[in-house]
């Protein structure tokens, strides 16, 4: 854990249910000529990871899709929650897959929002 982070004294990480959130992306393109290629990848975020008065989650995917190989998203952490009315919120994420055969993806997305039918 990032030690930076100050956690809430009422808060364990992993020990109260909090909320998540789906995600769905497509990473960058990679590679040049017939190689250029990009992957999809979906997911639930962690639980919430309080910072200050807002929150992060992290993101541990073990997988992405395409042919004869595959990346990871490795312990991403989201951006703070942004409000988007009713009381829900999204996150932004960006960063970089883990290396397969000479070249990794930038990606960049956001969550959807939190408990959508509540």
């Amino acid at each position: 854990m990032n030690r930076q982070l100050r956690l809430s004294s009422r808060t364990k990480i992993g020990k109260v249910q909090t909320h998540v959130h789906e995600f769905e992306g497509s990473t960058k393109l990679a590679e040049q000529g017939a190689d250029r290629h990009n992957h999809r990848f979906a997911g639930v975020t962690g639980q919430v990871i309080p910072v200050g008065k807002s929150h992060v989650h992290e993101i541990v995917l073990n997988h992405t899709d395409f042919l004869d190989h595959f990346h990871n998203l490795k312990r991403v952490r989201t951006g703070l929650a942004i409000p988007v009315g009713n009381g829900k919120h999204v996150h932004f994420v960006s960063g970089m897959t883990t290396v397969r055969e000479g070249h990794r993806h930038p990606f960049n997305f956001s969550t959807l929002i939190q408990q959508p039918l509540v």
